[in-house]
């Protein structure tokens, strides 16, 4: 046995040794040579591509050129090197731009892709590669194309070998690298990282037209202009790979990508010419703003999951317009920065000061009430620092738009001020220093609003109930704070747990006197058996912390300035807080949705950690200077008018019962319509008492 196991072994042996070894560059110019011979010899120039031998010999090609590359790893082969001298691959490209025979230029992209993913050594470094791989490109995304499958696999793969090598990417583009692009690339590049380095001063963004003049790529050519092409293709796969290849490209972190990408192309303006694109199919007259302002987020890739063609109600453009602002908001996220900032000023000026503005500052209520609700919910998905500078600038420090949009959070049109509300609530939602700088700390740090008399950095009880603002006012009264009426303080444990902050009294006298402020004839909580000022504990420590989080690397000082104001010189609490009091004023006559948003903006105000914040709208017993007003002291007139309007209101118990039944849909019944709006705002001022109890609660009683 062991004897015909060796005959066996010496048999195959003899038979290898003989084997002819094959010629492999033989092979691969044989191949070559039918593809050529084929177009020497046939006339026919209708029979399609997949009826020839053409697919099969460039797989064969393609075979051996990965099998070369496989026994040479250091060197290039033989095979390689024909294809390159005797430029393959531009034969190729040609025969696919002259689609003949019939489908040829699928065949040539199904060959180039896989060449390019299949070969390993750095191709695009060579021109025999880059220049046929730029022809091809100018062959993909054409009008009436049947081929965006093989095109996006192609372009996708081109993205990939780019990220694999970098400094590829100026030959895939065609940028000529001239002196004077450098000098400009670098002082932009500098200029660009600068403002980014300090507080947010954007510059105003370029114009279309001084990009173009400095672009070395035209518009409607090129690399990045086909992916853009083909993100709107009617099949979800193909407009998945282009968004995916701007990607990879726009993620290029090598030193000079960002740079190239940002000074030489068109990129940003492309991006953000496609957000107008999108933006102009919404149907502004049809659009519903409290549809649009409650627009769930969705991240940019799950709409291919259910990708559609044909779009045709309002809300597949709403869904494509906020698809593509993620994905440029999460583009800016992955960009270097230089690039970031010059999307984002392109977004800036293409779509927010071109577009947004003229229709924030329309007379129509109805592009008003859009246009602010989609930027209300522009604001809510942004996450990328670049595009929030961009969105703060425009809000807050356009001039002709900045107070205006204050404005409107007291206007005639309920909707418009609801609209303007949500707007400024999500903006103090944002990690954006200059939010609330803008809005409210620079108009209290002069701390105007303190009387001269008062002492500096501390406040007896005695000195607030003798306080003339209090006593100017007949229903505030001690009558309101007796014994029997104060709510359980908060547990010693907590209480004691941290000192109070400078200027405020204990834990407990402070959120007795926001308890308080509702008198006992007027409350409806304990009629319903609801909870006192612990039901809202819990959400007041997760709103408190979360405030705290987002001001946590804005350095604000851990005291009270001193008073800085100029004798004489009247306090104004700026104009975001002039509208809120005003609203707050007249919370018993407003409908219950505004009170609601009003009531939240102002709460979560509170929450912050300012020491500005919390003596002015969390200390009851601050001494205000003439004609100043505070939370507190608006809250305590709007007592004083209660007590005048309910004296018109028969059976208020029963009613007030029934409104909050009505508000928690209990009611199987219709309640009697009479004081209505009244009877609501009441409870929202009760709940919202309960609610500043509850914040102060955790930012005194808590480390």
């Amino acid at each position: 046995m062991e004897t015909f196991s060796k005959l066996s072994s010496m048999l195959l042996h003899a038979l290898e040794t003989r084997e002819p070894t094959v010629d492999l560059l033989e092979s691969f110019v044989n191949h070559w040579k039918s593809i050529t011979n084929y177009y020497i010899k046939t006339t026919d120039d209708s029979r399609p591509v997949r009826q020839t031998e053409i697919p099969w010999c460039l797989r064969q090609m393609l075979d051996i050129l990965v099998y070369e590359e496989k026994q040479q790893v250091a060197e290039t082969g033989a095979c390689l090197e024909y294809l390159l001298q005797h430029k393959l691959l531009e034969t190729l490209c040609t025969l696919g731009k002259a689609q003949y025979p019939p489908g040829m230029v699928q065949q040539v992209l199904l060959f180039f892709s896989k060449f390019l993913s299949q070969i390993q050594k750095p191709l695009l470094q060579l021109v025999n590669v880059y220049r046929p791989v730029q022809k091809l490109i100018g062959l993909c995304a054409l009008p009436g194309s049947q081929t965006e499958v093989e095109e996006a696999q192609f372009l996708l793969v081109v993205c990939s070998r780019v990220k694999q090598d970098p400094p590829t990417l100026k030959n895939i583009l065609q940028i000529v690298d001239s002196p004077a692009a450098r000098a400009l690339a670098s002082d932009q590049s500098h200029s660009d990282t600068q403002s980014s380095n300090h507080r947010i001063e954007p510059t105003p963004p370029p114009s279309q037209s001084d990009s173009s003049t400095s672009s070395s790529v035209q518009s409607e050519s090129g690399l990045l202009w086909a992916l853009l092409q083909l993100t709107s293709s009617a099949r979800g796969s193909v407009a998945l790979k282009a968004f995916e290849g701007l990607l990879l490209l726009s993620a290029l972190q090598a030193e000079p990508s960002g740079e190239i990408l940002s000074d030489q192309t068109l990129l940003g303006e492309l991006l953000a010419g496609r957000l107008l694109q999108l933006y102009s199919l919404l149907p502004m007259e049809d659009l519903d703003p409290g549809e649009v302002q409650s627009w769930p987020h969705k991240p940019w890739s799950s709409q291919f999951s259910h990708w559609r063609s044909d779009l045709r109600s309002a809300s597949d453009h709403m869904t494509n317009f906020f698809s593509w602002l993620d994905f440029l908001d999460h583009l800016m996220e992955e960009a270097p920065q230089v690039l970031a900032l010059k999307l984002a000023r392109c977004v800036h000026q293409i779509w927010m000061f071109d577009i947004l503005q003229p229709q924030l500052l329309h007379t129509c209520e109805q592009v008003v009430l859009v246009s602010t609700s989609i930027l209300c919910v522009a604001v809510r998905f942004v996450r990328s620092r670049s595009l929030l500078d961009q969105l703060v600038h425009f809000l807050l420090r356009t001039n002709t738009l900045s107070p205006l949009l204050l404005q409107r959070c007291d206007h005639i049109s309920d909707q418009i001020s609801f609209a303007s509300l949500s707007l400024v609530d999500e903006l103090l939602q944002k990690p954006h220093e200059d939010i609330l700088d803008v809005l409210v700390l620079s108009f209290l740090q002069s701390r105007g609003y303190v009387s001269p008399q008062e002492d500096k950095w501390t406040e007896s009880n005695e000195a607030h109930e003798d306080s003339n603002g209090l006593e100017e006012d007949p229903f505030f009264s001690e009558s309101l704070f007796s014994e029997s009426q104060l709510l359980p303080a908060p547990p010693p444990r907590c209480s004691s747990s941290s000192a109070p902050l400078p200027g405020l009294g204990s834990a407990a006298d402070v959120v007795n006197s926001f308890l308080c402020l509702v008198p006992v004839q007027v409350r409806s909580a304990q009629l319903f058996q609801e909870g006192g000022y612990e039901s809202y504990v819990h959400d007041a420590h997760t709103q408190v912390t979360e405030c705290r989080s987002l001001s946590l690397s804005w350095d604000w000082p851990p005291s009270l300035p001193a008073p800085s104001s100029a004798e004489g010189e009247e306090f104004f609490e700026g104009p975001l807080l002039k509208v809120l009091f005003d609203r707050l004023g007249r919370v018993l006559e407003q409908p219950y949705e505004l009170n609601l948003k009003l009531t939240a903006v102002l709460s979560r105000l509170s929450s912050f950690s300012h020491p500005l914040l919390h003596e002015y709208l969390l200390n009851p017993y601050v001494h205000l200077s003439h004609c100043s007003r505070s939370l507190f002291s608006v809250l305590i007139r709007l007592m004083g008018e209660l007590m005048q309007r309910i004296q018109r209101v028969p059976d208020l118990t029963d009613r007030l019962l029934n409104t909050r039944r009505d508000l928690l849909g209990l009611n199987t019944t219709t309640s009697r319509l009479e004081h209505v709006t009244l009877l609501r705002g009441l409870v929202v001022l009760e709940e919202f008492c309960k609610e500043l109890a509850a914040i102060a609660f955790v930012k005194l009683g808590r480390p």
